[in-house]
């Protein structure tokens, strides 16, 4: 059974930053895109940061210049590097492997790890 373990996060003030990782547990993460999601109270999961097969990357247009997604395949990990924090970027961030076209995913979700902002 795969396990998504998410950490790192924590309090940051507006324009400080946050580093995340994933360890992935029951599965290779090579040859697979992973990518990074939150959810904010009251509103739904979106995708934020996506990495492929080949390091190629993917952002949306709320977090691109400020997030910086990676991988390290010898340790099953995924990290997340965010700058320039916002008071919108908090909520819960999970990681998961995306499907095609970045939609959908391929395991149960994680805990997540929590991130909140001070202004």
């Amino acid at each position: 059974q795969v396990q998504l373990v998410e950490s790192g996060g924590g309090a940051a003030q507006s324009g400080g930053s946050l580093r995340l990782s994933c360890v992935v547990h029951g599965t290779t993460i090579r040859g697979k895109a992973m990518g990074w999601y939150r959810q904010a109270p009251g509103k739904q999961r979106e995708f934020v940061a996506g990495v492929g097969p080949s390091v190629a990357t993917h952002y949306p247009d709320s977090v691109r210049g400020r997030f910086s997604i990676s991988r390290d395949n010898g340790v099953n990990t995924v990290y997340l590097q965010m700058n320039n924090l916002e008071p919108d970027d908090a909520g819960v961030y999970f990681c998961n492997s995306p499907l095609g076209n970045w939609q959908g995913v391929r395991y149960d979700w994680g805990q997540g790890t929590q991130v909140s902002i001070s202004s």
